[in-house]
């Protein structure tokens, strides 16, 4: 029964919290020949700009009651958006129970997901629990044969157009797709809900929901021949999702991932401490650097792998000045993300057409909990965001020699790089920049050669007259699992390690750091990072 023949709107129940774009859809509706029903403050504001409006009380015989938390939940309600046109026995109960058909449901919800944003009470969040409302919407949903329902402001104007192309009809094609638009948003409502309750119960949920909200559909995904899309979460946290493109290309999918990845391992170092660099290649840091000026900081990440630096992704920890942007313009970059950007920065960028620019608004907090997912065949893994962090006391001399105050600074540097290169990460650091990464590899003391290898090639690059781990501090995200790693690192000229400690083997690794003249401090503390 559900190919009945399409019936004209004729009445619309309007109730809803975000009130954008309200009054003209009302307007427009009430000037097409529709009756409109309306709760609490909608319908107030409907009648305030003199357009005639019922309230659903009298529809139900109920005033709103409970703080408004019974409005809607009634049959005349239900009922009216439930029955099906098409069914004598249906169309007979409403005539029985005086319920009078909605064509048309126009419901966004009580903003619970600004309200948590907002660090809002615990009682403050649930009263911002939507019941009415996502009822009422999985309610039209279901007979979208029969009923319109309309969740996002997007499709006010979808509808009016669809309405006065079919004589006030909406076709049954744009009714399945709001249908299945107003399922995801409850569904995404709920996922909230449950997501900020799961912070407030001491066990592991037994469900878990994810959802999104569709920002641009992409050209492709990592290759041309996968489609994708980038999705929302409406979380504040500063980055990639917030951010406001100022120029440039439309960004892709392999942007997206490693701009998020280059802001959040800037995020690391505080602005109030100074100037910093990321450049990222390939969702793995290829430099990282602080200096007196940001464009002192980014032409010593740069040095540290030119050659991957070229199309790559920079990231910086403080407003974008002139003299950075003019040095950034040098070479092609795929991607510019800072805090903010000066109108001379912004300028010298526009002649570079393609590149992007992007100002993300702040800096996101690199010890804020949150979590991440990662799809496997058959399921999610899911986890704390990784926001472990560390300071000197945090640290335990293993060595008979200690770390001197500049292979300290160096240490806790290159741990801080380290933990957002993908393991297994080696991380060599001098004076506050990269001067060789090593990752993903499968091996710990292969990473720890590329390292020393990416060194050789920046003293050739740079003239030095030999490579710039000579005097060194090097970070491992892991422990070394015996002490071939170590021992490479101290033959490219590392003076200091950093890494957690932990193996069973970690009394030889120590004898051979002792054997070298090498200080060594353990973090207790692992960054994996597949």
């Amino acid at each position: 029964m559900t190919d009945a023949a399409p019936a004209p709107i004729r009445r619309a129940l309007l109730s809803v919290s975000d009130k954008t774009g309200l009054i003209d859809f009302a307007r427009a509706l009430t000037e097409r020949g529709v009756e409109l029903v309306s709760t609490g403050g909608s319908a107030k504001a409907i009648r305030e700009a003199a357009i005639p409006v019922r309230d659903v009380a009298d529809l139900t015989g109920y005033p709103e009651m409970m703080d408004g938390r019974v409005k809607t939940l009634h049959p005349a309600v239900h009922g009216g958006l439930l029955a099906l046109r098409d069914n004598p026995e249906h169309v007979a109960s409403m005539a029985e129970h005086w319920i009078q058909p909605i064509d048309l449901l126009c419901v966004n919800l009580y903003p619970f997901e600004a309200t948590v944003a907002a660090g809002a009470d615990y009682e403050t969040c649930v009263e911002n629990i939507d019941i009415g409302g996502p009822a009422m919407i999985r309610a039209a949903a279901k007979n979208h044969a029969h009923v319109a329902v309309v969740v996002d402001v997007e499709d006010y104007d979808v509808v009016l157009a669809a309405m006065d192309a079919n004589d006030r009809v909406v076709p049954a094609d744009l009714k399945r797709t709001l249908a299945q638009r107003a399922y995801a948003r409850t569904a995404a409502y709920d996922a909230a809900v449950s997501t900020w309750l799961a912070g407030h119960v001491a066990e592991e949920p037994r469900r878990r929901a994810v959802a999104g909200t569709l920002r641009q559909t992409l050209r492709y995904g990592e290759n041309p021949h996968q489609s994708a899309a980038f999705y929302v979460d409406g979380s504040t946290r500063p980055g990639v999702a917030t951010a406001r493109q100022l120029q440039g290309k439309e960004l892709s999918y392999n942007n997206i991932n490693d701009t998020d990845a280059a802001y959040e391992l800037t995020a690391e170092f505080d602005s109030k401490d100074g100037p910093a660099c990321v450049i990222i290649k390939h969702a793995n840091p290829c430099g990282v650097a602080t200096g007196a000026t940001l464009a002192e900081a980014y032409e010593r990440a740069r040095q540290c792998d030119p050659v991957s630096a070229f199309g790559g992704i920079v990231s910086v920890n403080q407003p974008l000045d002139a003299e950075t942007a003019k040095a950034v313009a040098e070479i092609f970059t795929e991607v510019v993300i800072a805090p903010s950007v000066a109108p001379e920065a912004a300028e010298i960028f526009a002649a570079k057409k393609n590149l992007r620019l992007l100002e993300a608004g702040g800096l996101p907090d690199p010890t804020a909990p949150g979590l991440t997912w990662r799809q496997v065949s058959g399921g999610y893994l899911i986890q704390d965001r990784d926001a472990g962090r560390l300071t000197a006391a945090d640290l335990k001399v293993v060595t008979k020699r200690a770390p001197t105050e500049a292979e300290l600074a160096d240490l806790l540097f290159a741990w801080r790089v380290a933990k957002h290169v993908k393991s297994n990460a080696i991380v060599y650091a001098k004076g506050g920049a990269t001067v060789g990464v090593g990752a993903g590899q499968m091996s710990r003391v292969d990473s720890t050669r590329i390292a020393a290898s990416k060194a050789k090639d920046m003293a050739r690059e740079l003239g030095l007259s030999e490579p710039p781990t000579v005097g060194s501090s090097v970070a491992s995200d892991a422990f070394f699992p015996f002490a071939d790693g170590l021992i490479t690192a101290a033959e490219a000229g590392a003076t200091a390690v950093i890494q957690p400690g932990g193996s069973i083997r970690d009394e030889e690794v120590i004898a051979a750091a002792d054997e070298r003249g090498l200080a060594m401090v353990f973090t207790g503390m692992r960054h994996f990072r597949h």
